[in-house]
């Protein structure tokens, strides 16, 4: 990978050139030739942006387009964010053998790292040239110990003169990972740059890392508890971490001095400096997302139905509604993104092979096959637990059939297709009991109509009628917003005559998740019936939860009931998905194609639990009522933020004017929100030390969303990053948060410094 390899670049509508592709000496970054308006350009992505390596032809763009090449000589990166698939062949098995085993190990090391191994890593402690060894930077005691930053810095002169240019001050800081904005990092370096010459060297040099790696909030904070010695003991250090709220012995304390200190000296006696305090406030401990939530720490033995469970509407639209492109890819996005309940609208297709596309739209269409077969190979890469396929049939009775034989032959035993031995029918089976199974969702026919010459409809036809056609009207709307209601009657004709009717095949294959239309609560809970699943519009479910929302908390705590998006959206616009949860619904279905605050919920709701894609619902949801909520007392102080990024990059002066709200998201008596002041002209280090304080009746319930915004006097403010969390999984004390875009990608090295402090009331 060093050497680099001839790989060649296979495009999204055909054709494919061949790149050289290079791995760099920093091990993280990747480069190769590419075009722009037909000039050859140089491109680079960097391995911390990918999310997966997938051998063979696996992704959308290879299947198409990738025949040429033979399997084994495929594969594909597919980035986190929105960036497309990078879909490459090689000249060999082995060199492809090579990239996919490479970027794999360097993406889990990577990941495995904590801040002092990624230092490591570079020969920072050994060789110390005469050059850089006189270089002593003392803001506040920060680098004046720390004889590591000579080794690295001799490391990224290339040219050995002594003097750094931009680029070798670059390569300095990703050795020191120090992920810094490119505006900031250049504005810095010529401010810095006193001669004038483009290059730094000593003094210059020194006053550019003071001014890099300089956190006065965090010096201060330190100084606190180091005294005037300005060194932490591990004593010192045990009365920190127990004013933020963690139990810490003594050996607990002296482990994190050696995990995160990075002067040797210290590390042996024991004493933390400031740059290992910083090193450890800015690493995972530091974190406000606690740390025990990023892996699967709740009970999954109890019945589907007690969980909130990760679901998307539409799931193959990657844009709009209306006149997007339909495409496996996007099943693959959101079930690596926890998903685990994928929509599919199914059509009749040609050549008797059913299709998957928002009907009567411009979106294009997929094969049925080829959405199976991405679902097979993604379902379980992030989470073991159950995948729902939620079928919205539109077939005939033939493509049914067509339908059931695809997912039997292509999810094999993943199929859920028999009842789980030994399984009360009066409750629905655990997500731990079906982990690694797909179920199907769907209508099912009666027992005595399960044979091939009962084929029928197979409700009450008046029932059903008025059902379909609740869900066709907003369908039809969302399509075509402009045209009456009466286009319902000129479209229904367009689907095949008996999609109407159940095919044995396809009904046998529904077990736990036979979609009814709704009965009333009143029926529903005198005759629960657990495997049913009734789903809702948005405006349908708001109507139940203002009529009678503590007996739809009653049905949710039995059955599975599904929420989707209300028509006329044309651009697949979302719901506010809080108002549901509080319900206790469990499918809650959204674009996932559709940044905004409410995707930040879906994202922050599913956080903790190790992103399985499924939360226990809080007790109040599922249990007869019992004690109530815990009231508390939320105070965040807003300290400062870190290297926010510029929003117009074109624009010389477009420096961020700053303001940090935060927002509950609960029951309707928690929801509130406040916010700082703005800061002028400051995105790199902007300081507010403000209390935002809050009173919480149901935590449990709770959202925590942290929004960072640039203030415009004259317009709407503009974005610049967020965060959400639950409430029960923010950890108190000094805490960084670290920022994301619109889409839910990093935004690093953004980050917001806030301490929290919980009370009970």
């Amino acid at each position: 990978m060093l050497q680099g390899s001839l790989l060649w670049k296979v495009k999204a509508r055909g054709g494919s050139r061949a790149r050289l592709f290079r791995l760099q000496e920093d091990g993280v970054t990747v480069c190769f030739e590419g075009r722009f308006r037909r000039a050859r350009s140089p491109q680079s992505f960097s391995v911390a942006l990918i999310e997966a390596v997938r051998e063979g032809r696996r992704s959308e763009g290879l299947r198409k387009h990738g025949a040429a090449f033979p399997e084994r000589h495929c594969f594909s990166l597919a980035f986190k964010g929105r960036r497309k698939n990078l879909d490459l062949a090689a000249r060999g098995e082995e060199d492809a053998r090579h990239w996919v085993q490479g970027l794999t190990k360097l993406m889990g090391r990577l990941q495995a790292m904590s801040q002092m191994e990624k230092l490591d890593q570079y020969p920072s402690r050994r060789g110390l040239g005469t050059g850089w060894g006189r270089l002593r930077v003392t803001p506040g005691g920060s680098l004046a110990r720390c004889s590591w930053i000579h080794g690295v810095l001799q490391r990224a002169d290339r040219n050995k003169d002594n003097k750094m240019s931009f680029r070798e001050v670059k390569n300095m800081l990703r050795m020191l990972n120090i992920d810094m904005d490119d505006v900031y990092a250049s504005k810095l370096f010529k401010e810095c740059d006193h001669s004038g010459n483009e290059r730094l060297e000593g003094r210059e040099l020194e006053e550019f890392c003071r001014r890099l790696l300089r956190r006065p909030e965090l010096e201060e904070l330190f100084g606190r508890y180091s005294g005037e010695d300005r060194v932490l003991s591990a004593e010192e250090l045990q009365d920190f971490l127990r004013d933020q709220g963690e139990e810490c012995s003594l050996r607990q304390a002296r482990a994190i001095i050696r995990t995160h200190e990075l002067n040797d000296k210290a590390k042996q006696q024991d004493l933390m400096m400031l740059d290992g305090f910083m090193m450890y406030l800015l690493s995972a401990a530091g974190d406000i997302l606690n740390q025990e939530h990023t892996k699967v720490h709740q009970d999954m033995s109890q019945p589907l139905s007690h969980y909130f469970i990760s679901s998307s509407h539409n799931t193959y639209l990657t844009r709009n509604q209306v006149g997007g492109s339909s495409s496996t890819e996007a099943y693959v996005r959101a079930l690596r993104a926890g998903c685990r309940c994928v929509e599919l609208d199914c059509w009749e297709g040609s050549d008797g092979e059913p299709v998957v596309y928002h009907g009567h739209t411009l979106t294009s269409k997929i094969l049925f096959r080829d959405v199976i077969e991405s679902i097979r190979d993604s379902a379980f890469e992030k989470s073991p637990y159950p995948v729902i396929l939620s079928l919205e049939n539109h077939c005939g009775l033939e493509q049914q059939a067509t339908m059931a034989r695809h997912m039997k032959a292509i999810l094999g035993d993943r199929l859920l297709t028999q009842p789980l031995q030994g399984q009360d029918p009066q409750n629905l089976p655990s997500p731990e009991q079906l982990k690694e199974k797909i179920l199907v969702k769907g209508k099912k026919l009666p027992e005595l109509w399960q044979e091939p010459q009962g084929v029928t409809s197979l409700l009450d036809p008046e029932e059903e009628e008025e059902e379909e056609e609740e869900e066709e009207e907003e369908k039809v709307q969302e399509r075509s917003p402009r045209r009456s209601l009466q286009s319902l009657q000129e479209i229904k004709p367009l689907q095949a005559k008996d999609a109407s009717q159940v095919s044995p095949e396809l009904s046998a294959l529904v077990v736990y998740c036979q979609a009814v239309p709704f009965p009333g609560l009143a029926q529903a809970l005198r005759h629960p019936r657990p495997c049913q699943v009734s789903s809702f519009s948005e405006r349908k479910a708001r109507k139940l939860i203002k009529e009678a929302g503590p007996a739809l908390v009653r049905y949710n705590a039995r059955q599975l009931s599904r929420v989707y998006p209300l028509g006329l959206k044309m651009n697949s616009a979302n719901y506010n998905p809080q108002e549901m949860w509080n319900a206790g619904c469990q499918l809650v279905a959204l674009n996932f194609q559709t940044p905004g605050y409410e995707m930040d919920l879906n994202a922050g709701r599913f956080l903790p639990n190790g992103r399985c894609g499924y939360v226990l619902k809080p007790p109040c949801l599922h249990s007869p009522p019992g004690e109530g909520s815990r009231r508390l007392a939320l105070h965040i102080r807003v300290i400062t933020a870190q290297q926010l990024p510029k929003l117009n990059r074109d624009k010389g002066s477009s420096i961020v004017d700053p303001f940090v709200r935060v927002e509950i998201h609960g029951v309707p008596a928690d929801c509130a929100k406040q916010q700082t002041h703005h800061k002028l002209n400051n995105g790199f280090n902007p300081r507010w030390e403000e209390t935002l304080r809050f009173q919480v009746r149901v935590p449990e319930l709770a959202l925590v969303r942290f929004v960072v915004e640039d203030y415009d006097s004259t317009s709407c403010n503009d974005f610049v990053g967020q965060f959400t969390l639950p409430l029960p999984s923010m950890r108190q004390g000094y805490r960084h948060i670290h920022l994301l875009s619109k889409d839910g990608a990093s935004l690093s090295p953004a980050t917001l410094f806030v301490h929290v402090r919980v009370k009970s009331l």
